[in-house]
């Protein structure tokens, strides 16, 4: 059986999920990466089941790995900010497994990253290639770096995040919407939070506005505690992965949240911030050869914990799709394939995200947490 020869841009979470479903369907894959090496920068991430489902459908390596570092939240709680009111209890751990065949599980990005780097050819990942031109073809497209390098390709796939250079290509210069949000981000160890109660389930707690949170969940098997939460702030622009903040800020921006939040943030030492950027969900993703998959297609706020895991599920989904194609020819009519399976998921989720409301006082889980992304195509 012939091949198609596909080339990733990014290797990220969901470039590198692609490219191991693509490879494991015969296809003749590389990606290509813009930094010189793989990073341990980033957030702690959420896995719903829905995306763990989707990783271990990768094999069982990958499997193993994410499972190696990762916690297992014992419950999905929410309380209101302010008094402390538990409004909703969702059972994860064993019971999340056996209703949706996946547990809930809390990683550090690069752990995760790690886990899905060791079951891709190593060779196979060209670091320190920025993409600097995309040529459309009629059978296929041609990228080329700024190192002078170029490779000619059946497809491309942008997995190259929110300032998506294949994005760019296919629909024309956008920058994404600045939401008027910050995050912060801090770890913490369990034991410096004894007296805080539900250290070992994913807990939000919902602030005054839909753009106030604060969200703990366990890390490093439960030794460390991460936190995260967001809160309105029009000037600080700054998007970025390792930035400083400042810890008196945060803690006065909750100042009025119940004394267990409160205490969350006085264990803090240092914290990280960033500003939050989204887009309106995309009526396309692909173009002739061309297509965009995980932030690079839906960028969203991270209120419903789907980034990571909708990236993942695109991966594996557009594998599936082109699973029975050898031909150049063959693939617009499965991009729009994939297109029909994925978007209307991924835009309900990322105006969900924005809105910030599911799960708040219950509520069903199924039709996020449901999903199998082996099953769809």
């Amino acid at each position: 059986m012939s091949k198609l020869k596909i080339g990733i841009a990014g290797a990220g979470i969901g470039g590198l999920a692609a490219a191991i479903a693509l490879r494991e369907m015969g296809h003749d894959v590389v990606v290509f990466e813009h930094t010189k090496q793989f990073l341990r920068v980033g957030a702690d991430i959420n896995l719903t089941p829905n995306a763990v489902r989707a990783l271990d459908g990768l094999g069982a390596d990958v499997a193993a790995a994410v499972r190696r570092t990762a916690a297992r939240p014992t419950h999905r709680i929410s309380r209101t900010w302010d008094n402390g009111e538990e409004t909703s209890r969702l059972e994860m751990g064993d019971t999340a497994e056996q209703k949706y065949g996946a547990p809930q599980l809390t990683i550090h990005r690069a752990d995760l990253l790690a886990a899905l780097a060791a079951a891709f050819p190593a060779e196979r990942v060209l670091f320190g290639k920025h993409v600097e031109h995309i040529q459309a073809e009629e059978q296929g497209a041609t990228v080329s770096f700024d190192d002078g390098s170029s490779h000619k390709l059946d497809l491309l796939v942008g997995a190259d995040g929110i300032h998506s250079a294949v994005r760019s290509a296919m629909f024309g210069q956008e920058r994404p919407r600045f939401t008027g949000v910050v995050a912060y981000r801090a770890v913490v160890p369990a034991e410096s939070l004894a007296g805080v109660p539900n250290l070992q389930a994913f807990t939000k707690w919902w602030g005054p506005t839909p753009e106030s949170q604060i969200v703990t969940f366990p890390l490093n098997a439960g030794k460390d505690i991460f936190i995260f939460a967001t809160t309105a702030q029009e000037s600080w622009h700054l998007e970025s992965w390792t930035t400083q903040g400042s810890v008196q800020e945060l803690r006065d921006s909750y100042a009025g949240f119940h004394p267990d939040a409160r205490a969350l943030l006085d264990a803090c030492d240092e914290v990280l911030k960033t500003a939050l950027y989204e887009r309106d969900p995309l009526p396309a993703w692909a173009s002739g050869h061309l297509v965009v998959l995980g932030d690079a297609a839906h960028p969203m706020m991270p209120f419903m914990a789907q980034g990571a895991g909708m990236a993942i599920e695109d991966g594996v989904v557009l594998a599936r799709v082109l699973r029975g194609v050898t031909q150049s020819g063959g693939i617009p009519a499965a991009l729009r394939r994939f297109e029909e399976l994925r978007i209307e998921r991924t835009s309900k989720i990322q105006l969900g995200s924005r809105g910030n409301n599911w799960l708040r006082e219950g509520g069903n889980a199924d039709w996020v947490y449901g999903y199998d992304a082996w099953k769809v195509a």
